[in-house]
């Protein structure tokens, strides 16, 4: 760009030189021609040398200018040139990295085949090993079969019997050792548990029966009535018994007046209305004011008066034993087991020992005490329901305890105090315990004598039942039968079995307070003479 610049510059000056001579020339025609000349040849030579001055400089300019692009040309080649050798050097090593990547896989292909054709190979001889050897043992099993079928002949012609003889044979033996081994192991396991537990156990029930200090005779009910003379027994009945029918009719008992001097006795089989009538008959007495109308007035407030002592009574027994939160029907259930009695135990007194029995014995445990003491003084709830309602106590009282929406643990207690139903929890075992604790002890309960005899002639007809009893005595009140049997059929090792097996039918067939301890007796003896 410089080099044209300059030439342009040039080209003007040559043409503006004659313009300017000419105009001179025009101005100044009066001066000489000789300094028009002189002047002409002066600017002439200044223009030549201003002319070849630039001229040089352009052209060193542009050899300068050529040779600087000659020098960029060279170095932009040579970048370029470092450029691809470089890419060219990096291709160049990835390629070789993947020859080798390729190498290597090609290397371990082979391995692997190799490998594979060995396994191939030792796969082959396998077989045919295992081909020889299968028909090896295939021949041996053969042989063996046939030595088997030689030896059991032989085996039965030397013994006299068949195989299947043989076979039953060593079963009747093996179940005879299994019998012996299960007896020995049962009587290991009970005298284990017996040396391990009887004495923890005795100790709670002990200290439990100390705490309590119960009356060894529980409260009855009263059905008499003193009077205060023979006379009244004739206000009693009334002219023409009119009294005595308004009375029986108003309360639903019956009124039984005899030769008993100054005593008229009240029988019903309800202990409530019974109750009712007692009081009533009472008040009819102190007050002497006797007859139909004064009667039934006397006994709807004798009701009113039972049924607030009911409430106040189950009130005082949840009370007393730490109970709370009971449903109202459930404590009038409870209540009216003030008036109920089992083998002549009154079943509120009852109910409440057990309480406390399992309460304490809950305690010792570390198991939980206020459900066994609920447990426990529900568990014969269903009695009082018995006279009106079918189906055993047990039942009433789940039925009772499920309505009023206690906790499925008591419910449990009620049903399997009497093993009627499985155990769910230790707190029903406890109060199935303290149940029997309370009425095997002494001076609780009595029998009647009917039912007593009924009972002892009972166990001697299941002990007497089994094959090897020889004679059988029921001791202690029926608290205890003692078993002798006959040594020649009945071995130690029955002996156990035996015990448990009369034991569960005792529980299954009678019905008995408390406990009942089954003793086997087997005596062996050898008597010989010296003559």
């Amino acid at each position: 760009m410089n080099v044209l610049a300059i030439l342009a510059a040039l080209g003007v000056f040559v043409v503006a030189s004659p313009a300017f001579f000419f105009l001179g020339r025009r101005s100044g025609f009066r001066i000489g021609r000789a300094a028009e000349v002189e002047r002409q040849a002066s600017a002439k030579t200044t223009a030549e040398e201003t002319s070849k001055r630039i001229i040089s400089d352009a052209e060193r300019e542009v050899d300068t200018l050529r040779k600087a692009a000659i020098v960029s040309g060279k170095e932009e080649v040579m970048k370029l040139r470092e450029t691809a050798e470089q890419d060219l050097r990096s291709r160049r090593a990835s390629v070789e990295l993947e020859e080798r990547r390729i190498s290597e896989r090609e290397s371990a292909l082979e391995r692997k085949l190799e490998v594979v054709e060995q396994r191939d190979r030792d796969v082959g001889r396998r077989a045919s090993d295992f081909g020889r050897r299968e028909k090896i043992v295939q021949a041996r099993e053969e042989e063996l079969d046939k030595l088997v079928a030689d030896e059991r002949r032989r085996l039965e012609q030397m013994a006299g019997m068949s195989a299947q003889d043989a076979k039953s044979e060593l079963i009747r033996r093996l179940e005879e050792e299994a019998h012996a081994d299960a007896a020995n192991l049962l009587r290991e396991i009970r005298e284990t548990a017996r040396r391990t537990a009887e004495r923890e156990a005795k100790k709670i029930v002990a200290l439990a029966i100390q705490r309590i200090a119960a009356d060894t005779t529980a409260e009855t009910t009263v059905s008499a009535v003193s009077l205060p003379n023979d006379e009244m027994k004739g206000r009693i009945i009334g002219r023409e018994g009119r009294n005595i029918r308004a009375f029986e009719l108003a309360t639903g008992v019956d009124v039984i007046i005899d030769d008993t001097p100054d005593t008229v006795v009240v029988s019903c089989f309800d202990p409530i209305r019974r109750e009712v009538a007692r009081l009533a008959l009472e008040k009819l007495v102190s007050d002497g004011r006797i007859h139909p109308g004064r009667i039934e007035e006397v006994v709807n407030k004798s009701k009113k008066e039972v049924e607030v002592a009911i409430v106040e009574t189950g009130e005082q027994a949840a009370y007393n034993t730490g109970v709370h939160g009971l449903h109202p029907e459930l404590i009038k259930l409870i209540g009216r087991m003030k008036w109920r009695t089992s083998y002549g135990q009154n079943i509120l007194q009852h109910s409440q020992e057990v309480a406390h029995l399992a309460g304490i014995m809950a305690a010792e445990l570390g198991l939980d005490v206020a459900m066994s003491k609920r447990g426990a003084l529900l568990h014969d709830v269903g009695k009082v329901l018995t006279h009106e309602h079918e189906g055993t106590h047990v039942q009433l009282g789940v039925e009772m305890a499920t309505k009023y929406g206690e906790n499925p643990l008591v419910v449990n207690c009620i049903a399997a105090h009497h093993d009627d139903v499985p155990h769910e929890s230790e707190v029903s075992v406890l109060v199935q315990a303290a149940d029997s604790i309370s009425g095997s002890r002494p001076g609780a309960r009595r029998e009647a004598f009917e039912t007593y005899v009924k009972r002892l002639e009972g166990l001697e007809r299941i002990a007497s039942s089994y094959k090897g009893v020889e004679r059988v005595f029921a001791i202690q009140a029926g608290r205890e039968i003692r078993v002798m049997v006959v040594p020649d059929d009945v071995d130690d090792l029955r002996m156990t079995t035996l015990s448990e097996e009369i034991a569960r039918r005792i529980e299954a067939e009678l019905q008995y307070p408390g406990q009942i301890k089954v003793v086997l007796i087997r005596e062996t003896r050898a008597v010989d003479f010296a003559r």
